[in-house]
Parts: structure tokens; sequence; C-alpha cells
């Protein structure tokens, strides 16, 4: 099922079919994102003319282009590259006319791959507000407004610097919702919140950013391009692949095993620990009373968890996940799950996920590992190596989110731990 959801959004499959008609004048390419390397070798491969541009991608997700350069920067906290790949995105789209097309394409991360610090901001500066927002258990539409106020490429900017040319959005959604605004923090769409959104985000999550960033926000200066702007007025924005896609796609394959199915919520936010002692107690429920599925059956769920960091462990949303739900189902027999970020990374880690069974408890007990005590250290990655049980795909070159399976099979004789 993992595996049918990641192939369900891959750029080869999705990106032809909408990519837009030919224009008059010239067609540029550019894009950022964990999949957008993969998604202009799929323009190139099925564009009938010319075409020029260039893209930035994670470190490891370049694809071979022949007519668009592919830049590599970092992720999840922006470096040099990063910097460097905002300035020749911007000078791709310089000097365009009325009747050109600029073509971006978008997927998660870019708010990382492509930097351009607001005047008055630092490359450190945004590398500090990156770290910050990811220890501080905000979600993906909080961070990413922060970082659309504080950047002069993202919330529309972009967009503004191919007027006038038409800009074509080809996005790959992996947020909640699928808000244009939040993927890659929205770089050619319009951005209808302020600095004072961001400003009051910073303060709720009490996130310990440098005094200039906190003076840019305050002062203003960092608003972003607002709905009815007329730079604006030409753009369109179309969907490649949604989260919902992919547990559609993982959904038949469970139907094909004759297993009956039932899909949660494409937009499951909410800290992963929280997340992850819910999904137990209705896994519980089916287990023991058939309510509201009657087992066996397959939960299937997606969306962004966050985590609060307050330990010193290796981990990443998805292995908070399911780590708490291991603690929470206490080894209850015939409850299996996987849970697993859709680009091959959770967190820093080059690993996607993992898998739980009903023994996973008893096999960290016997080898002296403390499940409670890795939860609390917010060492998901370390518990489930320690196991064996770690997901490693390598880059999928697509992102639609965090995967979450829980299969109940209704042999549920007891608890294991």
């Amino acid at each position: 099922m993992f595996e049918a959801a990641i192939a369900a959004a891959q750029p080869a499959l999705r990106v032809p079919p909408l990519l837009p008609t030919p224009p008059s004048g010239r067609l540029v390419v550019i894009g950022a994102g964990k999949a957008s390397a993969a998604m202009a070798k799929a323009v190139e491969d099925h564009w009938p003319g010319e075409l020029s541009g260039v893209v930035v991608t994670r470190y490891g997700y370049a694809v071979p282009c022949k007519r668009i350069e592919v830049i590599e920067s970092a992720h999840p906290v922006p470096d040099a590259a990063s910097e460097r790949a905002s300035q020749r995105l911007l000078e791709a789209v310089s000097g365009l006319r009325e009747d050109d097309v600029v073509l971006c394409l978008i997927s998660g991360g870019g708010s990382s791959l492509m930097v351009a610090p607001l005047p008055g901001l630092t490359l450190e500066d945004k590398q500090a507000v990156n770290r910050a927002l990811l220890k501080s258990g905000a979600s993906i539409g909080e961070m990413n407004c922060v970082r659309r106020h504080l950047s002069a490429i993202k919330g529309g900017r972009l967009a503004a610097a191919c007027h006038p040319a038409k800009v074509v959005t080809l996005l790959l959604s992996y947020v909640p919702g699928d808000r244009a605004m939040d993927i890659a923090s929205g770089p050619t769409v319009a951005d209808p919140t302020t600095c004072a959104d961001a400003l009051a985000i910073v303060e709720r999550y009490k996130a310990d950013l440098p005094s200039n960033v906190m003076d840019a926000l305050r002062s203003g200066r960092g608003e972003s391009i607002k709905p009815g702007d007329p730079r604006l007025a030409r753009n369109e924005v179309r969907f490649i692949a949604t989260p919902q896609i992919a547990l559609e796609a993982a959904a038949a394959v469970a139907r094909e095993a004759s297993v009956p199915v039932h899909v949660l919520g494409d937009s499951i936010e909410g800290e992963a620990l929280d997340v992850g002692k819910t999904m137990a107690g209705i896994a519980l429920q089916v287990a023991h009373r058939g309510q509201p599925f009657a087992p066996p059956c397959i939960l299937l769920s997606g969306g962004e968890t966050t985590v609060t960091v307050r330990g010193q462990g290796c981990g990443g949303r998805n292995v908070e996940f399911l780590l708490s739900l291991a603690v929470a189902l206490d080894g209850c027999d015939g409850i299996h799950a996987l849970a697993g970020d859709t680009d091959g990374v959770d967190g820093v880690e080059e690993i996607a996920g993992a898998y739980l069974a009903p023994d996973t408890l008893v096999r960290a007990w016997r080898q002296g590992t403390n499940p409670k005590r890795s939860l609390a250290d917010n060492d998901g990655h370390g518990f489930f190596q320690s196991l064996g049980d770690s997901i490693v795909t390598g880059p999928t070159l697509t992102n639609v989110n965090d995967f979450r399976a829980i299969y109940i099979t209704g042999k549920t004789g007891g608890t294991n731990a």
C-alpha cells in the first residue's frame, strides 16, 4: 500500500496531462521542491517545442535534464546553495514578455530549498528561523506563514517577478487541505495573511528568533503579494497530485486483497504523540468492540503532524506517531501498523518511517530498550532502527505527505507486552 501511494504521485505519471498549451512566445520552466527535478524531466519528455529554465531540489533528488538546469540545496534547514538557487530562479524570469509562459513546478521542501532573505535579513537569520520553527510544534501552515513574510521570493513574489508573462503553476500537494499558499510557502500565489499573523504565530509558540527578524515582522515591511494584485491576474494553478490521490491508490491495494479499508482523513494534523494515542484508541475499539468498523480492516490516514522537540533523540513525525501508537496499544495482538513520509525522509534522516508489529514492545524490552523513555526523548528512529523495523526507500522523487496504515486482523487474543 505504501509503495502504491508513492507510485500514484510520480511526476512522470501526473505532469503530462496538465501541461499548458504552447505559447506564442517562450516557455520558461522554474521550480522548487523535492519532486521538482522529476517534474522537470516529465516536462522535457513531453513538451513539443523549445524550453529553458532552472529548478532546485534536495541533495540526492536530482534527475538528469537536458534543457532545464537542476540545482541541489539543503532541507529542512537552508544553506548557501538555497540562496544561490533563488537568485538563479529570479534571473531566469527576468525580462519576460506578455506572450511568454512561465511553468512553475512546486512541491514540498521548497521553503528551505529556495531562500531569498528579505532585505535587511541574512541566510543565517533564515536558518535560525527554520530551526526554531521545526522544534516549536507549529503546523506546516503556521511555519510557512512566518516564512512568507521573511522572504523576497515566497508569498507570491516569484510570480510578481514573472510579470507580464503568464504563470502556470503545477502543484504537488503535501499540505493538509491542499492550500496552495502553504506549498513551498506559495511563491506564485497570492497570500491573504499578514505580518501581524506571522508575528502572532511566533509569539504563540514562543519561538526564539533573531531580533532583526522580529523587527521585520513588527514593522510590516515583509508584507507579501495580496489577492487582487494585477501582476497575478493571468496566473493559473493546477494540482497534479494530492495526499487523497495517494490514499485512494493504497486503498485499492487493500480492496484487491479483499480487506475492507477505511480512509479516516487526508489532512490530520496535531502533535504526533497525541495522534498516535487517538489512533490507538480507535484501533482498540475496532479490535475489541467491532466499532465503528468490524475487523479485519485497515485504517488509512494522511496529513502532517508536528513534534514539539523536548528530548535529545533522533526522530521524525512518522516514527514519533508510530512509537506513541505502540505504547498506547501496549502490544495488543493482531494489530499491525506502518507510518512513513512519501518523500522518503522522516525528519532529517534518510529513513521514510517504520513498521509496527504486535511483538514490537516485547522485542524492545528484551534488548533493554524502554519504549516510553524513547518516546519521551523523541527517539523514534533510534527505537525502530534498533529493532530492524525502519523503512528505507531512498529518494522517491515525489511528496504527498505522510502515510499511515493500521491493519486490525481481528485476531486479538490479548497483549504481547
